[in-house]
């Protein structure tokens, strides 16, 4: 990471105030200085000391490690009229001069404090300019800990936190940039992150400080492992279930695939027509569909870390025309049609009813002829139809 013109802080203030006030006698007067912005800089990263008020028509820059500016203690020197750099003894391989005069040093190390001359040659003279540049320790990468890394989505809770002295923190939840909302809390001092409810797309979290201004540093990455699901339990079949019934002929095969989203894998149980069965697969495959294969099935999906269970069912039948098994066929040479069958039902249904209808008569008529012929003592009384008269006999 590179470090080219750090802001000011508050730290900073007396320094940058009287740096100024000096800077604006120069600039003032057409001196040139090296500005005070740029005279801190941090260990490990890039610093640039800007050169301020130089003219245009400069025929070199050098740059010298001490408050004059000797050839012993040269570091560098550019040559504007032929585009040229010239090292000097001072040089450790990580300084340059820009096109416009600005020294740059990479890297920076804290041996690298110290008095720094920059010399502008002109065609009507020279100018020297010296400043004190301070490298100081940046603050290393925070820490970061959190009190669970395996959960279970919409059920458990996380609460992370941010070590560092820096004030400026951020957070990450899955690399993206995250503030407080109705899900996820942020503490007032911005070191601790709490997610009330996990989601499964909270994949990873860090933090990340900013001491150093405009430069960046990133806490470890903490992988969080979400267990969510089952969900999205779908049914797929050869034949294609329509409508929750799957048409399928005797002796054909028959293959069903249950599937589901979840973490991790979920187990998987098939029923038939109240049995558990054996299959603990996604994938059942009957090869050759019997009559007693046909019912209803369920496919039933498990997290066992969710502790959540979602099924499917559907129906195994016959097309129309298999609807019921074959009767077994019977060799007689004796065959009436249906519609036979429906008559000779209606004529021996008229039949009975007629000889209820005879039996009824007579029997009706055999106890009406006895009480018209009552016994008398000594004889009996008997009724001619011819002249409707009664006489009376004795018995021999």
């Amino acid at each position: 990471m590179e470090l080219s013109r750090p802001r000011c802080r508050l730290w900073r203030e007396l320094v940058l105030l009287a740096g100024l006030l000096a800077c604006g006698i120069r600039q003032a007067s057409g001196q040139i200085y090296i500005s005070p912005d740029s005279l801190i800089g941090f260990k490990g990263f890039r610093t640039i000391l800007i050169l301020e008020n130089a003219t245009k028509d400069a025929q070199e820059y050098s740059w010298h490690r001490g408050a004059n500016d000797t050839v012993d203690n040269m570091i560098v020197s550019y040559k504007p009229p032929s585009n040229s750099w010239q090292m000097g003894p001072m040089s450790s391989g990580r300084e340059n001069v820009t096109k416009i005069g600005d020294l740059v040093i990479r890297r920076c190390a804290l041996n690298d404090t110290g008095n720094y001359t920059v010399r502008v040659d002109t065609g009507n003279g020279s100018q020297t300019a010296t400043g004190w540049l301070d490298i100081q320790e940046a603050e290393g990468k925070p820490g970061i800990w959190a009190n669970a890394s395996s959960l279970v989505e919409d059920m458990d809770a996380v609460a992370a936190i941010c070590h560092t002295n820096a004030t400026t923190v951020k957070w990450y939840v899955d690399y993206t940039l995250v503030s407080s909302n109705d899900r996820m809390t942020i503490s007032p001092d911005l070191k601790t992150l709490i997610i009330h409810r996990v989601s499964r797309y909270d994949r990873t979290l860090h933090c990340e400080i900013e001491s150093i201004p405009e430069i960046f540093q990133r806490s470890e990455i903490i992988s969080l492992t979400v267990a969510y699901g089952p969900d999205n339990v779908q049914l797929s079949s050869s034949p294609i279930i329509s409508k929750g019934v799957l048409s399928a002929k005797i002796g054909s095969q028959v293959m069903m695939e249950c599937s589901a989203t979840s973490k991790p894998s979920p187990k998987y149980q098939w029923i038939h027509s109240g049995s558990l069965l054996s299959f603990s697969e996604a994938n059942v495959t009957l090869p050759s569909l019997a009559w007693e294969q046909m019912g209803r099935y369920r496919c039933i999906v498990g997290n066992p870390v969710t502790q959540l269970t979602m099924y499917r069912e559907f129906q195994i039948q016959p097309p129309r025309e298999y609807s019921s098994p074959p009767l077994p066929v019977v060799n007689s040479g004796f065959y009436i049609s249906g519609a036979k069958v429906v008559w000779l039902i209606v004529f021996i249904v008229l039949g009975s009813v007629y000889l209820c209808g005879i039996l009824i008569y007579a029997l009706i008529s055999h106890f009406s002829t006895r009480c018209l012929l009552p016994w008398v003592e000594g004889g009996f009384l008997r009724v001619y139809d011819v002249d409707m008269e009664v006489h009376l006999e004795e018995q021999p």
